[in-house]
């Protein structure tokens, strides 16, 4: 990056090349490494924008140390051709100094290496936070992340939307986390809330007359850390508008995330428009509502199946399995995945494997007849090397345990497509469900 010269620097570390051969510069930066090669002193300078090699055939009066903050004067040079660094945008020149200031100083010993910060310890890293920012990693996830929020307000800006900020502090309202509190100074004893999610402020923003609303939102949720976000860390791109159906949102936002995913993301997205799927038949194939479509793998419904059954475990109940090709699995995965599921809330798991022989193979077979057998397989989809898992209990027990298996059955046999987002709508949401520990129903 070109920048206007001071008397801190003429240019950056990261912006001279052949061209600038025998020019005079002023550089800034960090002392990143020192090599002593007795009667000449290599040392990279490193600032935000990159590396350059400075070259001391007499050391400054006082000691250079990593990580001190220096300024320089020098010339530019070109290097040897056989010391050309091809990993550095500067790699084709070095600068060979004849004056030095020191603008911040280090001690001598450092806690971690720089370019070792990630390795170190989450403690050490939070200790010295500062020093582990330096790592061009952490840089760059800042900077990957500015990018991507300023792509996003020009996306929004070009579909006519206005960005607002909202406030900060405001009255506790019902939401999906605890809140953050604030004790009030001109009112004792009493607190505001961060808000979880700028709802009724975009709301309020709408009735007043404003048509079509964005905010890089900051949403305060008292919630235990996860692996993607730390808590009061949450920030999402919030928009509002007037006069507008389910469709015209969706419209905005397959416009708005194809092109940062394409230009940021590592995968394509898979198709735009998103597909709709419905809540109950998102419960129904994937047992969430917001499934992985990446793993292909579905849930399907085989009550009708046993209608007849004289197996207790089955008789009466709602039943529901998933067909994957798992017979590559060992015999103790079996007992391993049983065990998951019961952990997660289910009397049990029962399964059956298709044999090269087209029999089956299973602690269950013995209780069926040969015409669930046959329909079972016929409604299932299976084929020779596939296994069944069965759940048998109340619809919302199958749904959440079948889905949980879903996925631990997809990690398991590596069957997640790779390089491609799946995005949808899940639409249709009920209004009302019922809580069976209260007996009642609730919104």
């Amino acid at each position: 990056m070109k920048i206007k010269p001071n008397i801190y620097r003429t240019n950056t570390c990261g912006d001279l090349n052949a061209s600038d051969d025998k020019k005079s510069v002023v550089l800034s930066g960090w002392v990143d490494t020192i090599r002593d090669h007795g009667g000449i002193t290599f040392v990279d300078l490193r600032d935000h924008y990159g590396k350059t090699q400075l070259v001391f055939y007499t050391l400054p009066e006082f000691k250079l140390v990593k990580e001190s903050v220096i300024r320089v004067e020098g010339i530019v040079r070109l290097r040897e051709k056989d010391q050309v660094n091809d990993k550095i945008e500067t790699g084709e020149i070095e600068v060979v100094v004849n004056n030095t200031e020191v603008l911040g100083s280090c001690q001598n010993s450092l806690p971690f290496e720089i370019s070792e910060s990630r390795k170190t310890s989450e403690e050490v890293r939070l200790q010295y936070r500062y020093l582990d920012l330096r790592n061009k990693i952490m840089q760059d996830n800042i900077i990957f992340r500015s990018n991507v929020i300023n792509d996003l307000r020009q996306e929004m800006r070009a579909l006519g939307f206005n960005e607002f900020q909202t406030p900060i502090l405001t009255v506790s309202s019902p939401e999906g986390a605890r809140d953050y509190i604030v004790p009030s100074r001109i009112h004792p004893g009493k607190f505001y809330a961060l808000p979880q999610a700028p709802q009724q402020f975009k709301q309020l923003l709408m009735v007043s007359g404003m048509d079509r609303y964005f905010q890089i939102a900051p949403c305060f949720r008292d919630e235990d850390a996860r692996a993607d976000r730390c808590p009061g860390e949450f920030y999402q791109l919030d928009m509002e508008m007037s006069f507008a159906t389910q469709e015209d949102v969706f419209e905005v936002m397959e416009t708005v995330l194809p092109k940062i995913f394409a230009k940021y993301g590592k995968s394509k997205i898979a198709e735009v428009p998103f597909p709709r799927i419905p809540y109950k038949e998102a419960m129904e194939k994937y047992g969430t509502d917001k499934p992985d479509l990446t793993n292909a793998l579905e849930i399907k419904n085989i009550t009708d199946v046993f209608k007849n059954t004289t197996f207790g475990a089955f008789k009466d109940k709602i039943v529901r399995a998933i067909c994957a090709p798992a017979s590559s699995l060992p015999r103790k995965a079996f007992d391993e995945l049983t065990t998951f599921a019961m952990e997660n809330g289910a009397k049990g798991l029962a399964w059956v494997r298709i044999n090269e022989d087209n029999s089956l193979y299973g602690p269950i077979v013995k209780f069926m007849t040969e015409s669930e057998q046959n329909e079972m397989i016929q409604k299932m989809g299976a084929k020779i090397g596939d296994v069944i898992f069965i759940i048998a209990d109340k619809y919302e027990v199958c749904s959440r345990i079948l889905g949980l298996l879903r996925t631990e059955l997809c990690e398991r046999l590596n069957l997640l497509e790779k390089d491609v987002y799946k995005f949808c709508w899940i639409v249709d949401f009920p209004m009302y469900e019922y809580d069976e520990e209260n007996e009642k129903i609730d919104f």
